[in-house]
């Protein structure tokens, strides 16, 4: 396969060139690059970004294939512009052994569009009790662990599983969030909470844990990896944990840098999400830890739920958005066009920082890199119509914002998984 004229997005630089592709390899990166009887996609006018990797999504299989499924997913990934992404162990049965991870990685192999990573339970069950088999689940295939949807709420088993995690070259991925603080909130405590009469969750409930992770990150000189960061005092701690050597990373999601808390005045309970949605100070604070590296990743959280989840009073619905469609359109739209990232970056937060703390292969176009890439058209305007999602998750709450960049091709080992 040869990919002519795109603007190919390197890691420092973007730049007009060819790309050769050659049994899952990219081969040659250059000009006019002579064609023997490769297929040829035309990529003028359009850029080219090392595959996207989404290190946080639910897959919801095993279990929960009512709200998605790993078919439906992996498709659903692919036309966002995802090549890679790790899905998160709260399934039933909870990925927290061997046999369900095995199983994820033989559904994806079946399904065959996405490079799909399990990652495995802290715990079993997601109890906090106990740790699961984490050198089994390394084994089998899983990349990292994680009890995301529940902090591990005992200190001391927090602490057991970053060494054993360590010594298996893996890192825990940390939901960040004291359960007796939440004190059944449902979104952001502050101005919107009081006048939409909801329970609000302050902003501790998540610094706490957030804390709590730096401390053992430091003890142990061990990495420790913080989720779905939402709270401009979070994204302050891991800067200056960061500063002083502390092998901390963190990501954050499009509906933390683009929105506030404002928009849980509508009752709409796909504006349900944990950690909420929070104020303008919070979202000024996340684009600036995008900005200058605090954050490292931008990853979806895509935690699609069946209707009936969602079609209840607010208090009563599920947590969650579904947004593995939309995560590229945002970031182009508000980092990009509106000047917080340079296209570099976004390819950074998006692709190379993701592989980076995993250790797995791709996150860069370079010759001898894989070649899982995604084209895309930066210019074009689409609007958001949760209904035309291909994820079984209908779930988002952004129908009819409009956003530019519309992904055009994905493409993994050299093969066109999706193509507009």
């Amino acid at each position: 396969m040869i990919i002519r004229n795109g603007n190919v997005v390197l890691k420092n630089s973007v730049e007009k060139k060819d790309i050769l592709v050659e049994n899952g390899k990219i081969v040659k990166i250059a000009d006019n690059i002579t064609a023997n009887g490769e297929r040829e996609i035309d990529a003028t006018g359009k850029h080219v970004f090392p595959g996207l990797i989404d290190m946080h999504v639910h897959l919801r299989e095993p279990g929960f294939e009512r709200k998605e499924d790993i078919e439906s997913g992996a498709r659903a990934a692919v036309k966002g512009g995802f090549t890679q992404v790790c899905c998160m162990p709260n399934t039933n049965p909870v990925t927290d052994n061997k046999v369900v991870v095995t199983y994820i990685k033989a559904r994806a192999k079946e399904v065959n569009l996405c490079k799909i990573h399990p990652v495995g339970a802290i715990t079993k069950g997601l109890k906090g009790e106990e740790m699961a088999g984490i050198a089994s689940m390394k084994k089998a295939g899983a990349v990292a662990i994680s009890d995301d949807g529940v902090a591990v709420k005992n200190a001391r088993l927090m602490r057991l599983a970053m060494e054993y995690a360590k010594g298996h070259d893996m890192i825990c991925l940390c939901h960040c969030e004291d359960k007796d603080l939440v004190d059944g909130g449902v979104v952001h405590e502050g101005l919107s909470a009081t006048i939409a009469g909801l329970k609000g969750i302050p902003r501790a409930t998540e610094d706490v844990i957030i804390a709590r992770e730096i401390a053992l990150a430091e003890t142990l000189d061990t990495p420790v990896h913080i989720c779905h960061v939402s709270t401009y005092s979070g994204v302050r701690m891991i800067r200056d944990a960061k500063k002083a050597g502390i092998k901390v990373t963190a990501e954050t999601c499009p509906h933390y840098y683009t929105f506030t808390d404002e928009i849980v005045r509508t009752y709409d309970t796909n504006t349900k999400v944990n950690p909420p949605i929070r104020e303008e100070i919070d979202k000024q604070a996340i684009l600036e830890g995008l900005k200058d590296g605090t954050l490292d990743c931008i990853v979806t959280d895509h935690a699609p739920h069946h209707a009936d989840d969602k079609n209840v009073e607010y208090n009563l619905a599920a947590f969650g958005i579904s947004g593995i469609e939309t995560s590229f359109g945002f970031a182009i739209t508000e980092l990009y066009k509106k000047g917080v990232l340079s296209l570099s970056e976004i390819a950074d937060r998006m692709s190379a920082a993701p592989a980076r703390i995993l250790g797995l292969d791709g996150g860069e176009i370079k010759e001898g890199g894989v070649a899982d890439l995604t084209v895309a058209d930066l210019d074009e305007k689409w609007t958001i119509d949760p209904e035309k999602f291909v994820s079984k998750g209908k779930n988002n709450p952004f129908g009819g914002y409009e956003l530019q960049g519309v992904v055009k091709y994905t493409i993994v080992d050299g093969e066109v998984k999706y193509q507009a």
